[in-house]
């Protein structure tokens, strides 16, 4: 079974106790994603929890928890590259969704006025152990030197291992550094 972060939202298959509140502590790229042994999904801590749909409140993060599991078990146990798995787990989600009764444009609509764009400022406190793959894969360079730089500052949020983050981001460093390189030769 796939937790999630301490003090972060229950997942979909667990019920919430009346009255038991619970977020992410963290800015995840994307709203959602997952740690690299994906035993921990991650929603964004600014992501609201629920939409307003036809009057009535609908939980989102059932949606976003199998998003994510359907994609990391794509990549993980049948080696997909990420862009086909996220299209995949996309068509789950949307399944999951038009079966909730809830219209899919609606709900699409709602989630990409929530998404953190790269570059966005507001990317301050990224889990150490989140996997990487789907930045890399989508070219998400910047961000990828945004949390470079976080721990070059010493700007890490408290319970961060440095250590770690840049062991996840020394993996990446040679596409990183090919990736600057051709950035400022565009410039030129």
């Amino acid at each position: 079974m796939v937790r999630l972060e301490p003090d972060a939202r229950p997942c979909a298959r667990r019920h919430r106790a009346p009255g038991q509140e619970s977020r992410s502590r963290h800015d995840i790229p994307y709203l959602a994603g997952y740690s690299q042994d994906g035993k921990t999904i991650y929603i964004d801590r600014h992501m609201p929890k629920t939409m307003k749909f036809r009057g009535r409140e609908v939980d989102t993060d059932r949606f976003l928890i199998l998003h994510e599991e359907v994609e990391k078990t794509l990549i993980d146990q049948l080696d997909l590259h990420y862009l086909h798995a996220h299209q995949i787990a996309t068509r789950a989600e949307e399944a999951a969704v038009r079966a909730a009764g809830i219209r899919w444009r609606d709900y699409d609509r709602f989630m990409q006025k929530n998404v953190k764009k790269i570059g966005d400022e507001r990317l301050k406190k990224v889990p150490a152990d989140l996997d990487l793959k789907p930045y890399r894969d989508e070219h998400d360079f910047d961000l990828l030197q945004r949390m470079a730089d976080c721990v070059a500052k010493g700007t890490l949020p408290k319970g961060i291992d440095a250590a770690k983050l840049t062991r996840a981001l020394e993996r990446h460093r040679p596409e990183l550094r090919d990736r600057l390189q051709d950035m400022a030769r565009k410039k030129r």
